[in-house]
């Protein structure tokens, strides 16, 4: 087999689930749904094994650095599939515990409705045949569960108790457009609420279990899968270390700030952060949010403006960003914010969507000092630049990949950098001091990833000051995050239903911006005299840009091959 016929391959398989195909922007067959069947998940697995059969028989030592590290690449993403598709706890299969019709149904729906840019009959005609296959989805779905997992069952409730406003808002677009097929678009609909309703009153009565760990060597496992070649304690001691550093920097910050603003020297950190957050609280009409929107657009094109004059970060033309309040049935999983990225494989503008979560409850988190961190993370410099820069790269298995120790150790360097470098002069002890309390939940993350994955609670042991007496681990795990980051109970809630759900990504943030600074670090060490520091700065972050998405662990061949790093 040639590397193009292996390329070909595997591209073809990543792009089999139709959710797939609208993140990645392949036009074709957008109107169906994913098969969320056991069997279609043995033939995932199967066909995953094959390409693995593929890649040993490919002459690698002739391809050069680059098509060598390309097939490293696919190798990890297809192990990672074989194992996310097949390894067990509680004594089945993951899937079997696993409902994620709220996602897979909505999100793929309101994407084509938002981020496709093909015209509106086009999308509409997929969206209302993904709509016609709602109830075949859900029986399949049903069939495939076995005592799910309790918090994630009432995570899918409540996601599907707000598709039907999805489905609805689908409606009133196509008659807006007055599109020809309306009618088979409501009629399609009025079938899917039945379905939905149906598959809320069946879930609801299946049996469920509290017990989500997988234990210490699947866990083991699965991280390695992700990139990250530290083991479980090296991750756990890294997060000690963390939280006691960043309490250090925390409480130099309380200091200053009591003494700037004339408060009681016994001003805790909690009480300074309600003190900031009403100072600087965005002025709006009480509950137009979209006001808070129109702030973060503005906050985005002054940082823009800020990186152009001091010409920080290499910003290519053709990309942009929307930012969107989150629909109602992703903020179960969504706490403040989040980002979809640029689809990869579609020509033309590299567009990504910011999508915020917005409440009366949830406006302490979106002030004058944490929207400039918010759109430093989340867009430019963040990961909307870092990901627009990678969907143009030229492999296409690097476009296939989502590192996300590479993503997240990108944009928390960045919160400090942008802060260094002079952003938000006169409020940088401001900003930087709600930026760390909220950055620490990096730290919390990483315990609770481990404690969630292998059910030891040691690893909830971080050196902060909890009573770690409670039976319940989500109890346990949001004391901890709540005493780390101050968090409104909401978003402790949200956060601890996606730190369950998406296992070895909530350690992934600390594990990369930390991978991040040694990087960094260690290019700065070997050209040392070569140019300023400002200058290697510019030189870090453009090859680490140019690169493409991969885990750090595979970034730091690259940098090494290019000779950035000593020997």
């Amino acid at each position: 087999m040639t590397l193009n016929a292996f390329v070909d391959r595997f591209h073809a398989h990543r792009t089999e689930n139709p959710n797939q195909r609208v993140q990645l922007g392949i036009d074709e067959r957008l109107g169906e749904l994913p098969d969320p069947s056991l069997a279609h998940a043995e033939q995932r697995v199967k066909t995953a094994g094959l390409l693995l059969g593929n890649l040993d028989q490919l002459p690698r030592a002739a391809l050069g650095f680059d098509a060598e590290l390309d097939l490293d690449l696919a190798r990890l993403l297809l192990e990672a599939e074989v194992f996310d598709h097949s390894y067990e706890f509680n004594g089945k299969q993951a899937l079997c515990q696993l409902p994620r019709a709220g996602d897979e149904i909505g999100d793929g729906i309101f994407m084509l409705s938002v981020a496709d840019p093909r015209p509106p009959p086009e999308r509409l005609r997929d969206i209302t045949s993904r709509i016609e296959r709602i109830p075949d989805y859900l029986r399949a779905m049903l069939a495939r569960l076995d005592q799910p997992v309790q918090r994630w069952a009432q995570m899918d409730l409540e996601k599907v108790h707000e598709l039907p406003t999805l489905l609805g808002n689908m409606q009133s677009w196509a008659e807006s457009e007055r599109w020809a097929d309306a009618p088979r678009l409501a009629a399609a609909t009025a079938t899917a609420r039945s379905a939905l309703e149906g598959y809320e009153r069946a879930l609801g009565a299946l049996p469920t279990t509290p017990h989500l760990h997988i234990g210490a060597a699947s866990a083991a496992r699965l991280v390695k899968l992700r990139g990250i070649d530290q083991s479980l304690d090296e991750l756990h001691a890294m997060a000690r270390k963390f939280l006691l550093e960043t309490e250090i920097e925390i409480e130099a910050l309380r200091e200053r700030l009591v003494d700037k603003y004339g408060l009681s020297a016994e001003t805790t950190r909690a009480e300074l952060h309600r003190f900031l957050n009403q100072r600087f609280r965005v002025q709006i009409p009480s509950g137009d949010f979209e006001q808070v929107l129109v702030r973060y657009r503005q906050e985005h094109e002054r940082i823009v403006r800020f990186i152009q004059q001091h010409d920080l970060f290499p910003l290519p033309e053709g990309q942009a960003l929307q930012i969107l309040a989150t629909p109602g049935f992703m903020r179960p999983s969504i706490p403040a914010g989040a980002m979809t990225p640029p689809a990869p494989f579609r020509s033309g503008t590299a567009t990504s969507l910011i999508f915020l979560t917005l409440s009366e409850e949830l406006l302490d988190e979106h002030t004058e000092l944490t929207i400039p961190i918010m759109m430093v993370h989340e867009g430019v410099p963040g990961h909307h630049l870092q990901l627009a820069t990678a969907s143009k790269h030229p492999s296409r298995i690097r476009r296939h990949v989502m590192a996300n120790d590479h993503a997240e150790g990108w944009t928390t360097m960045l919160e400090d950098y942008m802060l260094d470098r002079g952003y938000l002069e006169g409020l940088r002890d401001e900003a930087r001091f709600c930026a760390k309390r909220d950055l620490n939940r990096i730290g919390a993350r990483v315990a609770i990833d481990l404690f969630f994955m292998t059910g030891e609670r040691d690893y909830l042991d971080v050196g902060m000051h909890t009573e770690r007496g409670q039976s319940d681990p989500f109890e346990a795990a949001g004391e901890l995050l709540q005493v780390v980051t101050g968090f409104t109970p909401g978003r402790v809630q949200a956060e601890l239903n996606w730190y369950s759900l998406e296992r070895g990504y909530p350690l992934s943030y600390l594990t990369g911006n930390q991978l991040v600074a040694r990087l960094r670090r260690d290019l700065h060490l070997a050209q040392a005299g070569r140019d300023t520091p400002e200058r290697l700065d510019r030189l870090f972050f453009e090859r680490y840009l140019q690169s493409g998405n991969m885990p750090l662990s595979f970034l730091r061949r690259v940098f090494q091959h290019d000779g950035l790093l000593q020997s």
